[in-house]
């Protein structure tokens, strides 16, 4: 809750120095009558609704979970992302043309000093300001506002070249408003698309941080009963919503009781120290010399294929005959179904008293 109260905080005062800048913008732009400070007024009227959007975004995703959604709301921020990101290409788009057009047909803005002091400020104003709400954002892992503060720092950057042109013409009376916003355009643009692209990639499901797992595999591997960990998953319904699963390999020889208290203690350790919830699958684990033979002939033969990133799980039945292993391929692999086959066809060749149960994994993360 006092994450959410903070970015809702941090938004407001987004909001109030926003429709300030507005106010004097407007005034100066039409007094003077210079479109490009007319444009910047429009766009902090347009981080203006980024902070309303942020806002709402924010008391959507902490509703409590429901029926039809039972992992919460949190993704919503990403949405709330994806159309500060949009609003921001809009009105680079829009910037852009008035620039063209400002271009072709040149107009002759009238600059006071006042004026120009008053542009000066809000440069520093929106960089500031900008650089605040980005830093609140990686602090309160809010896409939303990190969204919202890169924005403010490009609009600095859009005062800044608003303030040069208003030099230029106030000494020289030359009118190079309209290549400035050109440029400057053209750099919203690649900034609103970087941020739409990730937080669309958020939406979908990326790759899970390298981070994160590899802190979850070395809290996994302190735990004296657990001979390996694989096939790590990790879900992200929201900044502070991740769900992960694992498997550990224990010795087969650990009863129920055993591996009930060791999962349990596992699953209360990670949410604990990393809220993160997660679910435990078990594997069993035997060794001796003969099995070691096999398993040594199957990750040479896995290593004549490329896309065979990892051989793990290995466990041999005597009773039943039966070896079972997991394979992790690339997603460059384009038929893993044959290539096991193969591989299960060798073994059976040279250990053909074993029957053998193979399954195929992704490479899901690092």
């Amino acid at each position: 809750m006092e994450r959410d109260k903070e970015i809702v905080k941090v938004s407001m005062q987004g909001i109030l120095v926003n429709i300030i800048l507005v106010i004097f913008k407007s005034v100066i732009g039409f007094v003077t009558n210079s479109i490009a400070i007319i444009l910047d007024a429009v766009n902090n009227l347009s981080d203006t609704l980024s902070s309303f959007i942020t806002i709402i975004g924010m008391k959507l995703s902490s509703k409590k979970p429901d029926k039809e959604h039972p992992y919460g709301h949190g993704r919503i921020e990403y949405i709330t992302s994806v159309i500060i990101a949009t609003i921001i290409i809009i009105a680079g788009i829009a910037s852009l043309r008035e620039s063209i057009v400002k271009v072709i047909h040149k107009q002759e803005a009238h600059y006071t000093i006042a004026s120009i002091v008053i542009v000066f400020v809000t440069v520093f104003v929106k960089l500031f300001f900008g650089k605040y709400v980005k830093n609140k954002g990686e602090k309160l892992n809010s896409k939303s506002l990190v969204a919202s503060g890169v924005d403010a720092i490009s609009d600095s950057v859009i005062s800044l070249s608003t303030f040069i042109a208003a030099i230029i013409s106030f000494v020289w009376h030359i009118s190079i408003e309209g290549y400035l916003g050109v440029v400057i355009s053209l750099l919203i643009l690649k900034t609103a698309i970087e941020i739409l692209r990730d937080s669309v990639n958020d939406v979908i499901g990326i790759r899970a941080d390298s981070q994160i797992t590899g802190k979850i595999r070395d809290r996994l591997t302190k735990y004296d009963d657990v001979k390996e960990v694989f096939d790590l998953t990790v879900h992200n319904y929201g900044p502070n919503k991740i769900i992960a699963t694992a498997h550990i390999q224990v010795n087969e020889s650990m009863d129920a009781k055993n591996i009930h208290r060791l999962t349990r203690r596992i699953m209360e350790d990670l949410y604990n120290e990393f809220g993160i919830i997660i679910t435990i699958g078990i594997y069993a684990f035997n060794e001796n010399e003969e099995y070691m033979k096999i398993k040594e002939y199957l990750e040479k033969i896995v290593i004549e294929h490329k896309n065979v990133l990892q051989v793990h799980g290995f466990y041999v039945d005597e009773e039943l005959k039966n070896i079972s292993f997991d394979l992790i391929y690339s997603f460059d692999e384009e038929n893993a179904k044959r290539v096991t086959k193969e591989i299960k066809a060798k073994l059976k060749e040279k250990y053909p008293e074993y029957d053998y149960n193979v399954m195929i994994d992704s490479d899901f993360c690092d």
